[in-house]
């Protein structure tokens, strides 16, 4: 049986470490290829994604280990241009994996299609009959994707609301349609479209804005561990405790703790080729949800000391469409994780953002988030010097052993060792 858990991993070249991720994942000698060259993407390709290409723009794409979820192992494909990320996912797996790892659901792939309908002058009255032709409004909007319908998704329910606003009252109706394993907007937003005019015809009032909602409240992915306290020491289990109060009662402090778990969750979403910006969005919307920002996570002891921790968050991620299909990369990232629907990318996608946020806190609450940073810091600056191999290293050693982690210092110490 495979297993994601490896020992000294990061002790491996590049080409090593591509190759146990190739036994690992299956891949072939293309996709390895693919993998290895930043101009995967070609300019024609790229032509066809956004307007007005003049390049490409590559990033690291590393890997998370020890990866453990619903019993099954994963490596997870991770694109990010910041230290410590990946190692603190890894580091944080490793840990939970100890405790058996993490157990994820979700709550399935319906999305939200609003519709604001102006000028109303009976907005209650308007609300009714709308109510009422919910079955007509259904026919109309699953007749433009017989495919999506076919397969067992399309327009499910319908929700209509009347808000308040500086213009008067606004009638909003809302088309819940079960996108399945697309992130859904194309579907959404034609649908949309589709039923405006019967919705003035009915309400007598102007259909304005015709679009998706990325607060996707009918598609969360949750994760969950219990990490025994044997496993970190009761104090720490309690350190913990103390500082996830201080983000769940603070938004000045939540905000940071909440970019500490998009540090794990965008790498992901980035990797596969899917919407980052809808995902943010969506999850700072749903911390704001109850009308007080706070944390996206919660962390708790249970009656045996030991630390559990959840997280539930929108998750509106595809595999088919958009750049998941287009990107060559984004293409191998999907074969490596294995997935068979968008829910479980989104359970996976949920479980790094568990774990990012894990590791944040641990180090907050015990030797500070400095500490890792410092050290990856220093390692940047000494390559930005020009500093290679065995003379990298030392330069770092000396940095951090001085506490001076600067530019001008590795650059000061390349020439000293040069020298020698």
């Amino acid at each position: 049986m495979k297993q994601s858990s490896y020992s000294g991993f990061f002790k491996l070249s590049p080409e090593e470490r591509l190759r146990e991720v190739t036994e690992f994942c299956n891949l072939t000698s293309e996709e390895q290829e693919i993998l290895k060259d930043p101009n995967c993407l070609d300019m024609d390709k790229a032509d066809h994604m956004i307007e007005n290409v003049i390049g490409r723009f590559a990033l690291p794409l590393g890997v998370g280990l020890n990866f453990k979820i619903n019993g099954k192992d994963y490596l997870i494909p991770m694109v990010s241009e910041e230290p410590s990320v990946v190692a603190a996912a890894s580091n944080a797996a490793k840990i939970i994996r100890e405790s058996g790892g993490f157990t994820t659901s979700n709550t399935g792939s319906v999305m939200i299609a609003q519709i604001q309908i102006t000028d109303v002058a009976d907005p209650h009255f308007a609300k009714i009959v709308i109510e009422e032709n919910k079955e007509k409004i259904k026919t109309l909007c699953n007749e433009k994707d017989p495919i999506l319908v076919k397969f067992g998704g399309g327009m499910e329910e319908l929700e209509v609301r009347i808000i308040e606003s500086i213009i008067g009252k606004m009638v909003i109706v809302h088309l819940k349609v079960n996108t399945l394993d697309a992130m859904g907007a194309n579907a959404v937003n034609t649908m949309a479209e589709a039923v405006s005019p019967l919705l003035e015809e009915l309400t007598g009032g102007k259909a304005f804005l015709r679009i998706l909602s990325n607060l996707a409240i009918h598609r969360l992915a949750r994760s969950r561990v219990k990490i025994k306290k044997e496993t970190i020491g009761e104090d720490i289990v309690d350190k913990i405790i103390t500082a996830y109060a201080f983000a769940e009662a603070d938004p000045f402090r939540a905000v940071t703790h909440n970019k500490g778990i998009m540090n794990g969750i965008i790498p992901v979403v980035l990797a596969t080729g899917n919407d980052t910006r809808a995902i943010e969005s969506g999850a700072h919307a749903y911390a704001s949800i109850t009308g007080r920002y706070t944390s996206l996570t919660t962390w708790e002891k249970d009656k045996n000391g030991d630390l559990v921790g959840t997280i539930e968050l929108p998750m509106a991620v595809g595999l088919v469409g958009g750049a998941t299909k287009i990107h060559p990369t984004a293409r191998v990232a999907v074969k490596m994780l294995g997935v068979k629907s968008a829910a479980e990318l989104g359970e996976i996608i949920a479980s790094v953002g568990l774990a990012n946020n894990f590791a944040a806190i641990k180090a907050l609450a015990t030797e500070g988030i400095q500490r890792g940073h410092m050290s990856l810091h220093a390692r940047n600056l000494a390559t930005v010097a020009g500093a290679k191999g065995e003379v990298l290293e030392l330069i770092v050693a000396q940095m951090i052993k001085e506490k001076n982690v600067r530019l001008e210092y590795a650059q000061e110490l390349l020439k000293k060792f040069n020298s020698k």
